[in-house]
């Protein structure tokens, strides 16, 4: 299930919020599944979700987009180019295919023309960034990127000239845009959240996420607001450990009141664009175990129906996960949303609170305070 972000612009009386709104669509791997691809597809595109997470390259392990992401509509250029992007906090750089690409995954998606944009600036400096399925290379320019209404003027972006093998031939997105820190950008571009809040484009230095559940309507991402109406439980604030992702620390995983991962503490990085639950290994197989899962993750759905929530043990505080949330349902099969990885870091062990989590939290990026807030729904 895919969502496209449909833009509209708010105003505030004190300054402005940008609201996205959400729609689905289908996923890749119910578009690969009807064509008769995904079993060969899967075969020749082994990944490496953890490749996104070492430091120093933004990263994007592209298969994670196969059953859920959100997409949204932006123009690049005068007049404005559009363009389809992940909306990613696991990442900070922008990029869009350009029209040097001759990559068949390019001449299938919409395509950047520098020549047809009198704001355009060009620069000598090239930009790679390493994908779970390999890399794509680009050249880096400025332009005017348009946001749901805001006008971000000298944007630094990429402009693609290579794209890996053919996945990006089946997705319905062109592009990546970032809202990580600028940190992690590669070639030290400046993320495009960053020149909204030097230009004082956004009310508040924040934006925050909400995704609906199931075939439920309303989804967005709102810039530089809180929208009142999904805090009434109150927010939790959560200090980042880390000011590259959305980097926080967590103290334990437990089930029906018994720790079973992460019981020394471990850190979780809180993704828009991860789909599911990312676990270390070793953890995955224990909660496989106690969830009573196959290997593969593969469970009974009459099983499913009685599954006991996950409890996220954040900041002194509990983050429930209901198996509503984290067993997917497709064609008469039940699987649990989690996905083995393991990225060594100082801290210990790394989680990564995909979308499987965010959906049962009102969640609010705080660049202001460097914290993230949650809300239940």
């Amino acid at each position: 299930m895919k969502l496209l972000l449909l833009l509209a612009l708010v105003g505030l009386a004190q300054g402005f919020q940008t609201r996205v709104p959400l729609r689905r669509m289908k996923s890749l791997r119910q578009r690969l599944q009807e064509q008769g691809l995904l079993e060969s597809y899967l075969e020749q595109h082994p990944y490496n979700l953890a490749a996104k997470y070492f430091p120093g390259i933004a990263v994007e392990p592209l298969e994670n987009y196969m059953d859920d992401e959100y997409f949204g509509t932006i123009s690049i250029g005068t007049p404005p180019q559009e363009f389809t992007v992940v909306f990613d906090t696991g990442s900070s750089n922008l990029w869009v295919p350009s029209v040097f690409c001759s990559s068949p995954a390019c001449r299938n998606h919409n395509r950047f023309n520098p020549a047809e944009s009198s704001t355009f600036l060009s620069t000598n400096d090239t930009l790679f960034i390493a994908y779970g399925t390999g890399s794509m290379t680009g050249v880096l320019g400025y332009d005017t990127v348009n946001v749901a209404g805001i006008n971000v003027r000298n944007q630094i972006f990429g402009l693609a000239e290579t794209e890996p093998g053919d996945f990006f031939y089946y997705t319905p997105f062109d592009g990546i845009l970032g809202l990580a820190f600028p940190s992690i950008a590669s070639s030290g571009a400046t993320p495009v959240f960053d020149n909204m809040m030097m230009e004082n484009l956004v009310d508040r230095h924040l934006f925050s996420v909400y995704l609906s559940r199931d075939s439920q309507g309303g989804s967005f991402v709102l810039f530089g607001a809180i929208d009142p109406y999904y805090t009434t439980k109150g927010i939790s604030w959560i200090p980042l450990s880390a000011e590259t992702y959305w980097q926080i620390t967590m103290e334990s995983v437990s089930i029906s009141g018994a720790p079973v991962a992460c019981s020394s503490g471990c850190q979780a990085i809180v993704d828009t664009g991860t789909t599911l639950l990312a676990v270390p290994i070793r953890a995955l197989r224990n909660l496989l175990s106690h969830l009573g899962a196959t290997s593969s993750g593969e469970i009974s759905c009459e099983a499913a129906s009685n599954l006991p929530d996950l409890i996220f043990h954040i900041h002194g505080k509990e983050f429930p996960v209901p198996p509503r949330a984290y067993v997917l349902r497709s064609d008469g099969y039940c699987t649990l949303g989690l996905q083995g990885m393991d990225v060594p870091t100082e801290e210990g062990e790394l989680w990564i609170l995909g979308d499987v989590f965010i959906r049962e939290y009102y969640v609010i990026f705080d660049r202001a305070n460097n914290k993230v807030g949650l809300s239940r729904l």
